[in-house]
């Protein structure tokens, strides 16, 4: 059996996008790693997640979105 990461429950923050607040529950990594892909780009995270929300298809919720989106991000980077 594989070892697991440090595991956390989804933790929400508040966020504003286009001008309203909206809420997104995410695990810590992820918010580490929007935090960490935010300021590599010179970003804020809200930039990010606007940036990120602005492309996604109206089907698929924001916090799947940014999940993709940070797991694409990793994967770039090592490969």
């Amino acid at each position: 059996m594989p070892d697991l990461p440090a595991m956390s429950p989804p933790v929400k923050r508040s966020v504003t996008i286009g001008g309203h607040r909206t809420s997104v529950s995410l695990e810590d990594a992820f918010w580490r790693e929007l935090r960490g892909i935010a300021r590599d780009n010179g970003q804020t995270v809200a930039m990010l997640i606007s940036a990120i929300d602005s492309k996604r298809p109206p089907e698929v919720g924001l916090a799947t979105a940014l999940r993709l989106y940070v797991l694409a991000e990793v994967g770039r980077h090592q490969g």
